[in-house]
């Protein structure tokens, strides 16, 4: 049984992935702290945690709030994105664990259970846990937090990806997921070439659903490291 911090930690990160929590939106410390039965100590704890991680920013007279989302934090999302994609891509299979390649099989699993429910919700967070593993495979101290950093963006960002509204969004939430399984055979198969052009195909599947953002066109052919 997970005990209020815990709930309290998950429930956060959940909210915020999910845009029900907005954007530079205020965390209010007391009535948290009434939601959950905890005294406001602990619940200041949870969100340096938070803070850490990037999910909050706290400052001075402002309290807690959600990290925010900017023109220059969106520019420079797309920019960096599919650099690190890359690079966690490739990491992933040389570093890979047994029981890392179980963990995403069972997340992907998840993922697809909720295409089929139309869980929205569902889908973001699985979505967001499936690219963490990857990172966790990659087992870059550099570079998992700067991924860890893009996946709440990239969540928040994309969520309109998971509500297909037509035809052609349904066809490309199907082939999401599709990447999904094939991200899976290619590092099962210690295929970096594959596991790395997919990222670039997933990129882009996700960059075309962005519609409400202005983002550079993809930048494959301007990474500054071989793709061979």
């Amino acid at each position: 049984m997970k005990s209020g911090k815990s709930t309290l930690y998950d429930d956060l990160k959940r909210q915020i992935l999910t845009m029900e929590l907005d954007p530079d939106e205020a965390l209010d410390e007391v009535a948290i702290s009434e939601r959950y039965g905890l005294s406001r100590t602990p619940v200041r704890e949870i969100f340096r945690r938070l803070a850490g991680e990037g999910y909050i920013d706290i400052r001075e007279n402002r309290g807690a709030r959600v990290i925010a989302m900017n023109h220059s934090t969106l520019r420079n999302f797309f920019l960096v994105a599919p650099m690190v994609y890359a690079a966690i891509g490739r990491l992933a299979v040389q570093n890979f664990k047994a029981r890392q390649l179980q963990d995403l099989k069972e997340t992907q699993q998840r993922f697809r259970a909720a295409t089929l429910s139309r869980d929205a919700l569902t889908m973001v967070v699985e979505n967001n846990r499936f690219h963490a593993i990857m990172g966790e495979m990659a087992g870059n101290q550099y570079l998992e937090p700067s991924l860890e950093r893009l996946l709440i963006d990239h969540a928040r960002i994309g969520h309109t990806f998971f509500r297909p509204r037509d035809e052609d969004t349904e066809q490309r939430l199907q082939l999401s997921a599709e990447h999904h399984d094939a991200f899976i055979v290619a590092i099962e198969n210690r295929d970096e070439s594959a596991v790395v052009d997919l990222v670039f195909e997933h990129w882009e599947l996700s960059r075309e659903n962005m519609e409400m953002f202005i983002a550079p066109e993809g930048m494959k052919a301007d990474l500054p490291f071989s793709m061979e």
